[in-house]
């Protein structure tokens, strides 16, 4: 896996966390160590996403600055898979 990919992974699972935990605070919201947790995960991804960026390109419109305006048009998009990582999918 190259660095690309581990980024997109690494942003993908804490973002799966951040999802999780606001579901868990919808019914509540009360709970101070969820919040704590949740606004913990924000930043780690807001620092991922930053990373990634920086190296890639921005990874949708909502991250585009104005160095990087068009450059999210550049493949590979980031739901575009390389034979490589299809190859190591396993179904």
């Amino acid at each position: 896996m190259n660095e690309r990919e581990m980024l997109l992974k690494k942003i993908s699972t804490v973002s799966f966390a951040m999802f999780d935990l606001h579901l868990y605070l919808n019914t509540h919201p009360n709970d101070t160590e969820a919040l704590k947790l949740h606004d913990k995960y924000a930043k780690q991804r807001q620092f991922l996403v930053d990373q990634f960026t920086s190296k890639f390109g921005p990874l949708n419109t909502r991250d585009i600055t104005p160095s990087t305006r068009w450059q999210w048009i550049n493949s590979p998009w980031p739901w575009e898979y390389t034979k490589e990582a299809d190859s190591n999918v396993d179904l």
